[in-house]
């Protein structure tokens, strides 16, 4: 599905990538102090762009390929090549942001080599990325409070939400949140092991009514997905397909039975 930012969205990125003057900065940060959900999107913006600067900045650090230093014309400089690579990496950095946010307008389809990744598969895999790595605070609401966070997530998404079980995968439920999506609010669910293993549930609104079961992987990220009562659900976790797969598909039956 494909949407467009609404103007205090659009306010709120431009907040985050510096170009706002002072006294539009000024605004923003007072509207921030007394609305805790938009410093919340703020909070997770910011986060992104960060994992972007990590993962893609190295790059710029990289030696040019001798290939492409015997291919250049006598006229191009290495300055302009590193300018160019910079670019490139800019551009790529600005499609993945902007498909995390703005969504992608394709059909859900069983992911292949050359498939471009559904929209839940890059928002899952952000998620995965940016609250895993969490110490001391990668949930909002601990697993011990199970009720107050399925009534609390239930109530924010408009629907009842289920958590599913998976003790019996060796996987605690370590808790939830509440996070932005593309589609509204959603919700994530982190589950951790004894050796400290995480994956997480993500769910977000979809107008699909149903799907079927389908696999990803971004990096590392093993990623199943599918659609269910208009409702995107997707479990990521660093691990292979078919340690992943197990968990994946007894989330999937507590949820749609």
């Amino acid at each position: 599905m494909k949407q467009t930012l609404t103007p205090e969205q659009q306010q709120l990125h431009a907040y985050v990538d510096g170009q706002l003057d002072n006294e539009a900065r000024r605004d923003v940060e007072t509207y921030l102090a007394d609305n805790p959900e938009a410093r919340r999107q703020v909070d997770e913006y910011q986060q992104i762009n960060r994992l972007l600067k990590q993962i893609y900045d190295p790059i710029l650090d990289e030696p040019i390929p001798l290939t492409l230093l015997q291919l250049r014309r006598p006229r191009w400089s290495i300055r302009r090549i590193l300018v160019q690579m910079a670019a490139a990496v800019l551009l790529l950095s600005i499609g993945l942001f902007s498909g995390f946010y703005l969504g992608m307008n394709q059909t859900l389809v069983p992911i292949t080599a050359e498939s471009e990744p559904d929209h839940v598969v890059i928002e899952a895999f952000m998620a995965y990325a940016v609250y895993t790595p969490e110490v001391r605070h990668p949930v909002e609401v601990p697993g011990d409070e199970r009720d107050h966070l399925v009534s609390w997530l239930s109530k924010r998404m408009g629907r009842q939400i289920v958590i599913p079980h998976l003790e019996t995968h060796d996987m605690q439920l370590l808790g939830g949140r509440l996070i932005s999506s593309d589609d509204g609010p959603g919700a994530l669910l982190m589950y951790e092991n004894e050796k400290g293993q995480r994956i997480i549930l993500y769910a977000c609104h979809s107008d699909e009514s149903s799907s079927a079961f389908h696999f990803a992987k971004q990096q590392d990220v093993s990623i199943f997905y599918w659609v269910d009562d208009a409702i995107n659900y997707a479990i990521a976790g660093e691990m292979e397909k078919e340690k992943l797969r197990p968990l994946a598909e007894s989330v999937y039956n507590q949820l749609i039975f």
